[in-house]
């Protein structure tokens, strides 16, 4: 009797000591780091306390009075706040991983190889694909369609540029968008020679193509969007700016977030169209959750440089009488801005050329003047005449820029532009100067996902060959300390989340990522190597290396 006594006491015991009330202050706290907050003083800090999703607390020596349910000595590794990509097409990286890639191609036979053993493969009625860049050829004129109209006849083929502002298709793709030697579309060009169409398409006349796309399937939407979530989080991104997503889109993103099987963070900048217009902004207003903040429009202005699309005041400088073109009149632009304007959204502009950007800048201006805090942004700002960068400020007009074109593009954006020119484009340390800030972005697929070649190229102004020895514009880089702002904290600021997100502080949420080696004091020219370690999201652990 005595013995089962004790027994029924401990068990009394044990029950209290397992008192749902009597929890431990925090879930995790982590310990003998390098904490890279990333606040105002841009502190660091050794250890970080997590509870319900959210940094606890925060510093040294004061978390050692804290209880944890679990402690982890990250071995003096260095943690950063999570990626925010500022630019980029996180949907379309999905839909990229089920058509042919041709980036990388080194001539149009390759081009053409791919193809083939892409539709070997898959057997796939309609060839869709992208990535090819002319300017990566010996030729680097565009191409002729005729080798694939030969080739395949029947099957409709769509290739679209690395930039995404210029197509290739064969003759079955022409037929069937009804496009031939007498369609005329404003905002781009139908290229013909001698007459007779060669299948290149600039901008606006490509829409006629992809509205033949064949349809996708729910299912193919869905594998789309895990793909490119499992992609960014590899490379420490935990929010990511979609720069033009459709209702159908967004809405599927939602479902997905709230079913717990995304877990990505998307800023969605919604396209332009007006079904999307009518809905979220007369009907819907913004649409904000923990992980989906629905609040801008994606517009564009103008073409792409590499396409020579840019809408340029004077005539490119490689090729006569030639000046891009504005994608909209000036007209429906400003149209376009003063509803928006009325609204709560956001507008951010695709401007490259230096026409494009000052209708852009003078109309935000114009419109913005007596408004407060709208943070309307210029995507990629590209190239800017001297007196247009006084109209950026961080209240009313934001830079977003991507590195990585610069690094791109150095190679013949002068031959396209001319010396002058060249003063105000890729000026990133300008931009950033005037207005205080730059979000930064990679604007994938056009650009590789990796943001560490984003912060490479923003530095060190640098192919990853090291190219130039000096840096292309060396003057125009950004300090490290600037940069990771960029990705960070300026790029919350961007998407009005800079309260909840983009620096490790306490009330913010635990978005981090987790490297071996210091992004700020390392090598420079080792960065464009670096390995994420993990990536948590609201302090949960999304990504971990298969291997060490």
């Amino acid at each position: 009797m005595k013995k089962l006594t004790l027994i029924a006491l401990a068990a009394i015991l044990a029950g209290c000591n397992n008192d749902p009330e009597q929890t431990n202050d925090v879930d995790t706290i982590y310990t003998n780091a390098t904490i890279y907050t990333v606040d105002n003083e841009f502190s660091t800090a050794t250890a970080m306390a997590v509870k319900d999703g959210k940094i606890y607390a925060i510093g040294n020596e004061e978390l050692d009075s804290l209880s944890a349910n679990e402690k982890v000595d990250l071995k003096g590794q260095f943690v950063y706040p999570g990626l925010i990509d500022a630019h980029c097409h996180f949907y379309r990286l999905g839909q990229q991983t089920r058509r042919v890639d041709l980036t990388g191609t080194k001539s149009y036979q390759e081009v053409l190889n791919r193809i083939a053993e892409f539709h070997d493969r898959t057997g796939v009625d309609f060839i869709i694909g992208r990535g090819w860049d002319q300017n990566d050829w010996e030729n680097k004129e565009f191409p002729n369609n005729y080798e694939i109209s030969l080739i395949y006849p029947d099957i409709p083929v769509a290739l679209t540029r690395i930039d995404g502002h210029a197509m290739i298709v064969n003759d079955a793709a022409l037929k069937l968008a009804g496009i031939d030697e007498n369609t005329v579309v404003e905002g781009g060009d139908i290229e013909k020679k001698d007459g007779k169409l060669t299948g290149i398409l600039v901008d606006n006349p490509m829409d006629m193509v992809t509205a033949v796309y064949p349809e996708e399937t729910r299912e193919d939407q869905i594998n789309a969007l895990l793909a490119a979530q499992k992609e960014n989080f590899k490379y420490g991104i935990t929010t990511v700016d979609d720069a033009g997503l459709d209702r159908n889109v967004i809405e599927l993103i939602d479902s997905l977030q709230q079913a717990g099987d995304l877990k990505m963070k998307v800023y969605a900048m919604i396209s332009n169209t007006p079904e999307n217009l009518d809905h979220y902004l007369d009907e819907k207003g913004i649409v904000k959750t923990d992980r989906l903040n629905v609040r801008s429009v994606k517009f564009y202005g103008d073409g792409a440089l590499g396409s020579r699309g840019a809408a340029m005041r004077e005539p490119y400088s490689d090729r006569d009488n030639h000046y891009g073109a504005l994608l909209s009149s000036p007209e429906t632009f400003k149209e376009t801005a003063e509803r928006i304007a009325r609204s709560d959204y956001q507008m951010n502009t695709h401007a490259i050329g230096d026409s494009a950007n000052t209708v852009v800048l003078k109309t935000y201006r114009e419109l913005l003047n007596d408004m407060p805090d709208r943070r309307w942004r210029v995507e990629h700002a590209q190239i800017v005449t001297p007196e247009d960068f006084e109209y950026f400020d961080s209240d009313r007009i934001l830079p977003s820029v991507q590195p990585t074109h610069a690094t791109s593009d150095m190679y013949w954006a002068e031959d396209r532009i001319g010396e002058e020119r060249m003063q105000g484009a890729y000026a990133f340390k300008k931009l950033m100067e005037q207005s205080g800030m730059v979000a930064l972005g990679t604007d994938y697929p056009v650009e590789q996902v990796n943001p560490f070649l984003t912060f490479y190229a923003s530095t060190a102004r640098k192919d990853t060959s090291g190219f130039p020895e000096d840096g292309f514009m060396a003057d125009q880089a950004l300090s490290r300390e600037e940069t990771l702002k960029g990705m960070t904290i300026w790029a919350a600021y961007s998407n009005f989340e800079e309260d909840e997100k983009g620096s490790l502080e306490k009330g913010k949420a635990a978005d981090f990522m987790i490297l071996d080696k210091d992004l700020i004091t390392m090598p420079i020219d080792e960065v464009p190597n670096l390995k994420v370690k993990a990536t948590y999201i609201n302090g949960e652990q999304v990504y971990q290396p298969t291997s060490s």
